[in-house]
């Protein structure tokens, strides 16, 4: 398993490979972003930009979302997985944000968490990035990636990801971190096809020298 120490390796690694990491949903302001994220599940971020550079021209806040048939919103995401369900989510926590928060937002994870469809993730994200609360998000980059490092077992979830990244990165790190690791993930340690013959982590890595072993 890979220590504290190589840990703090790795931190310097991702910081030098990817500076200027951050979170490639594009948005103007928390509710925004919490409807990207929202969309962003089983999703790519490049599509749900691609989706929201129009929906957020039509739809800006609770109320126009709670102003169109079910049918029109999920007509307007069709493109994006699960598109249904994420259309009834969306038109459920505007409702629920309308009537226990003034139709804002709530700065407050736990608060953020009892709106329909959001999750400890998407709560994460949105806290962190729409807030600036120390945050760190767990999404399949970045559980891909501690666990191909042996930072986390395979059979761990991802809150047991999330309190291992936590308790070994500090709290003011902990943004920053979570967008660095992403880019590790989405652009250098794929989960198809990862560039384990160039990684400066390899030596770390222990599934990284399975694969290399492997050809």
């Amino acid at each position: 398993m890979l220590t504290k120490t190589q840990w703090q390796l790795c931190l310097q690694t991702f910081k030098e490979m990817f500076p200027d990491a951050h979170c490639e949903l594009v948005h103007k302001n928390p509710f925004e972003l919490l409807i990207a994220t929202l969309l962003s599940a089983q999703c790519t971020d490049v599509l749900v930009n691609r989706v929201t550079a129009d929906l957020f021209q039509k739809y800006t806040t609770p109320e126009d979302y709670l102003g169109v048939p079910i049918e029109e919103l999920q007509q307007d995401i069709r493109s994006i997985g699960l598109y249904r369900n994420k259309s009834k989510n969306i038109q459920a926590l505007s409702g629920q944000l309308i009537d226990d928060y003034g139709g804002e937002v709530p700065p407050n994870r736990d608060e953020m968490m009892t709106l329909p469809g959001v999750g400890r993730k998407t709560a994460n994200v949105v806290v962190s990035n729409a807030f600036g609360v120390p945050a760190l998000a767990v999404d399949t980059h970045v559980e891909r990636v501690a666990k191909r490092l042996g930072m986390n077992r395979w059979k761990d979830r991802p809150i047991d990801v999330e309190e291992k990244i936590m308790r070994w990165t500090p709290m003011d790190k902990w943004t920053q971190t979570h967008h660095q690791v992403i880019f590790f993930g989405r652009y250098h340690c794929k989960a198809q096809n990862p560039k384990c013959p160039e990684c400066p982590l390899l030596h770390l890595c222990r599934e990284g020298q399975k694969r290399m072993k492997a050809k």
